[in-house]
């Protein structure tokens, strides 16, 4: 039978405009859209880090101000802490249920309000309300589990390499941050450096509404490395997919396996080293300053133990990995105590790197595991694994905290720590090889 013309013409149309674009003789390849949405999600958790590290900043000058007790001060913090882990699974459901960009532009506007407001506080409640409330749910939500989302979503080849960079980007933050907030601090007030990061978390949300995408077929691609489509997730509630993911995982040893080492991992890093370190150095002497130069090597180090543990996790068993980072970090808190000094001597430089090298390295096989084995849920249920690490880091800090008050050092929290993450590593390597579509 034949053809109309305009039928020709338009089949004609078609052929080009489907076939020009993907022609790699004539044509050089175009960037996938899931390296743009991975740039914009990185600039996103470089703010968020940030914004998280300014209360290390703010708390001398608010006493000074205020004449809050430290006490009061640290109870905003732990507000912050623990609902920054809460939040995670809810905001990953979240993100299902509305879209990545709605979230991470309303999560932006959060932390904005919440830096902004404390420049108008008058009481210590307000203190809670805006860092530990309003700042904890605004980077809860742009915390691991957006990680975990994105790579799932945009990504089938270089998911550990990615979710490894991404990672970084918490120690990129604090190294981006720290050091410009100090200095606005030291030469202006502490309001500037919360003007600061309002007005930088506001930035980023054009960034976000106009470059990141919630879905590869939104734009009518398939993820990095897959050669077809995969459809958008099922729409429903949030807090009942994210009930529902933890009431289907619980149920699973693997589960528990996995959430109980992410706990000794918060324990012994933001709880025990992020939050005693420095104190405990000074303890034998050392200045704080030098103490807190040497945590800011194990940030620098951090990003590229992370991205190396990312390549590694697209090449290597993720449970084999999780044992000997936990063995080895165990290894090295158990020696610990004997290296602090007054001086940073070498063997305490080599800890520092090493220590730096495993910071959070644990991550990219961790969302892994949790995506082979939970499938479209994986997500969710790395939210509520990364929310036993933040409980893992509360209770570490204060627990470190009641031993350094009782005992008159720090020697048995390093110890205990280190028993843990022995623990960690038997327990990472019990996981079974078992795949559970979502």
């Amino acid at each position: 039978m034949g053809h109309s013309p305009s039928k020709v013409v338009t089949a004609r149309l078609s052929w080009v405009t489907q076939t020009l674009p993907d022609t790699p003789a004539r044509t050089s390849p175009r960037l996938h859209r899931a390296w743009i949405v991975a740039a914009v999600t990185l600039v996103a958790l470089v703010g968020a880090a940030g914004f998280r590290a300014t209360p290390g900043v703010l708390i001398d000058p608010l006493r000074a101000e205020f004449g809050w007790p430290r006490g009061t001060i640290a109870s905003a913090v732990s507000v912050n802490l623990l609902l920054y882990g809460l939040t995670s699974p809810f905001a990953a459901a979240l993100m299902d249920r509305f879209g990545i960009r709605r979230v991470v532009s309303g999560a932006l506007v959060l932390v904005a309000a919440g830096s902004g407001l404390t420049v108008f506080m008058t009481a210590s409640w307000q203190l809670i309300a805006c860092w530990g409330v309003l700042i904890g749910l605004g980077t809860g939500s742009m915390a691991m589990a957006f990680v975990a989302t994105v790579t799932s979503r945009w990504f089938v080849k270089r998911r550990g390499v990615v979710t490894g960079v991404l990672t970084a980007g918490g120690a990129a933050g604090q190294l981006v941050f720290l050091p410009v907030l100090a200095q606005l601090t030291h030469m202006y007030g502490w309001r500037s450096a919360a003007v600061a990061v309002c007005v930088t978390a506001l930035a980023v949300v054009p960034l976000v509404a106009f470059l990141l995408r919630d879905h590869p077929s939104d734009v009518g691609l398939p993820p990095y490395g897959a050669t077809e489509p995969v459809p958008k997730p099922h729409n429903e509630g949030a807090a009942r997919r994210a009930l529902g993911a933890l009431a289907t995982a619980v149920r699973t040893p693997v589960f528990w396996l996995l959430a109980g080492g992410f706990a000794i991992c918060g324990a012994s890093t933001n709880g025990l080293v992020g939050t005693h370190f420095i104190p405990a150095a000074h303890d034998h002497g050392m200045p704080e300053t030098t103490a807190a130069s040497l945590l800011a090597l194990v940030g620098i180090f951090d990003v590229v133990g992370t991205i190396f543990s990312g390549w590694l996790t697209d090449r290597v068993d993720s449970r084999v990995l999780l044992g000997v980072y936990y063995f080895l970090r165990g290894c090295s808190l158990l020696v610990l105590p004997s290296l602090f000094a007054r001086t940073a001597h070498p063997s305490m430089l080599v800890f520092i790197i090493f220590y730096g090298l495993d910071w959070v390295a644990t991550v990219p096989p961790t969302v892994a595991l949790c995506r082979e084995h939970f499938g479209l849920t994986g997500p969710i249920v790395f939210g509520w694994v990364f929310a036993s690490h933040q409980i893992g880091a509360a209770a570490a800090a204060i627990t470190a905290g009641i031993i350094r008050d009782h005992l008159g050092d720090y020697a048995a929290a390093w110890y205990g720590a280190g028993v843990l993450c022995l623990l960690a590593a038997f327990l990472s390597i019990r996981i079974k090889r078992r795949i559970i579509t979502g």
